[in-house]
């Protein structure tokens, strides 16, 4: 803990830039994120750079998904390949509201 605290004393807060989740939100609600960083850099304070990227390996990724969300993409994808294909084999027909025709009400 510094003995001064200059970061409030110049109303300035260094630590939330370093940080993408921790910015002001609109609305003053937390970011989606922002509890997978929190377990991210909390995992990583004190280990240092090269300890912390092994060891906290596991929350990184769950941030990075979270911020990203390749997984999830790659996993859309891959179920719309099943879904095509099980179509062209005639084993499913979508129903009428998914291929664009009005409903019967």
């Amino acid at each position: 803990m510094p003995f001064w605290g200059l970061q409030k004393q110049l109303g300035i807060d260094v630590d939330s830039w370093l940080l993408r989740q921790s910015m002001p939100q609109p609305y003053g609600q937390a970011g989606a994120c922002h509890a997978f960083e929190r377990e991210w850099v909390e995992c990583g304070h004190g280990l240092g750079q090269t300890r912390a990227r092994r060891e906290c390996q596991l929350e990184y990724e769950d941030f990075m998904e979270c911020m990203t969300r390749t997984k999830l993409a790659k996993r859309l994808q891959t179920i719309l390949e099943q879904r095509d294909k099980m179509i062209k084999e005639g084993k499913y027909t979508p129903p009428d509201y998914h291929t664009g025709k009005e409903d019967s009400r």
